[in-house]
């Protein structure tokens, strides 16, 4: 089954799961789209949560022009940057320091203002291996228990990236889990976060959130374990087998996706090389201050789109090779 979208009939969206995931046909992302396009584009995005464009032919500077088109883009990523002259994306390489993401999770939460949407294009792809499931947590918290859906309602969650995402995620290399936590990152979030376009409430949880504020440590670990249970059941996702091209987008404020873990290869090779361009819609781009890097133990507080009580920067303190990618 494929939808039309209106007053733009050469884009073709075509459903994939039940709540979560859609392809579009009938668009080149390698040229900035016109209005109606982009409309389209985004108005499938809002509905899917995650959407993927196949046989996208593009560079850096057509990813960050069509990434653009949907809001502000920022920085590759706060920790790791980007590559040299190219600060708006980061490169992913299956092997490079940093790039598992085998842990469920939405994109940089630990941040007082995540990134809106997430372009990610693949470059190289392994024979086997390397899918990535999204799931829906708008239908997700439609589908709580109504007591639940109360408990969750009035609850507000600090996200870290000195988490179990973290933990899990590094777990093969103490090294690169010590730079990525040498500057400790925190942010206090609602555990349901009304989507600033749809109004649809959704869940804010996932692999960076940590304590649950005024619970003790062992209950609110509990609690949130009990949420992402809800979020993640198989009914609110979709399953994406990548191919050399293409272009995923999601809404990075009604999602979290899981990327699973690559077999080892023999004889080394890179398996996985995708891209990422981050997007903040109407966002100005923060300035460097030296509050950005937090040191360990301090925290900020507050949900996405908040202004900061400090400067926030949003300059790496490292430039080290790992995945690219672009965020709104």
């Amino acid at each position: 089954m494929s939808e039309t979208l209106p007053d733009r009939l050469a884009v073709d969206v075509r459903p994939l799961a039940g709540n979560a995931g859609a392809e579009i046909l009938g668009v080149d992302a390698s040229v900035p789209p016109d209005a109606p396009t982009t409309a389209a584009v985004r108005a499938a995005l809002l509905e899917h949560k995650v959407v993927f464009l196949r046989d996208q032919p593009l560079d850096y500077d057509s990813q960050v022009a069509f990434a653009s088109c949907f809001g502000q883009v920022t920085l590759g990523h706060p920790i790791y940057g980007g590559l040299k002259g190219q600060p708006l994306m980061r490169e992913m390489d299956s092997r490079g320091e940093g790039t598992r993401a085998n842990h469920w999770h939405t994109d940089l939460t630990y941040l007082q203002e995540p990134p809106s949407l997430a372009f990610l294009h693949n470059k190289v792809n392994p024979p086997l291996g390397g899918d990535t499931i999204w799931a829906n947590t708008a239908s997700a918290y439609a589908s709580l228990p109504g007591g639940l859906r109360r408990l969750a309602d009035g609850l507000r969650v600090v996200h870290s990236n000195d988490s179990d995402y973290t933990d899990d995620t590094y777990s093969h290399t103490g090294a690169a889990r010590a730079a990525y936590v040498t500057d400790v990152f925190e942010a206090e979030h609602p555990a349901v976060r009304v989507h600033p376009e749809t109004g649809e409430r959704a869940l804010l949880v996932g692999g960076f959130a940590h304590v649950v504020m005024g619970y003790s440590p062992a209950a609110g670990r509990d609690v949130l374990r009990i949420l992402q249970e809800y979020a993640t059941r198989p009914e609110h996702t979709v399953r994406w087998r990548w191919a050399v091209g293409d272009l995923a987008i999601w809404d990075n404020q009604a999602s979290m996706h899981y990327a699973l873990r690559l077999r080892e290869l023999t004889p080394p090779t890179r398996a996985c090389d995708r891209r990422r361009s981050p997007c903040g819609w109407g966002r100005r781009a923060p300035q460097r201050t030296a509050s950005w890097r937090r040191p360990r133990g301090s925290r900020d507080r507050g949900m996405f789109g908040e202004p900061l009580e400090q400067g926030q920067d949003s300059t790496p303190h490292s430039q080290r090779k790992g995945h690219d990618s672009c965020r709104t």
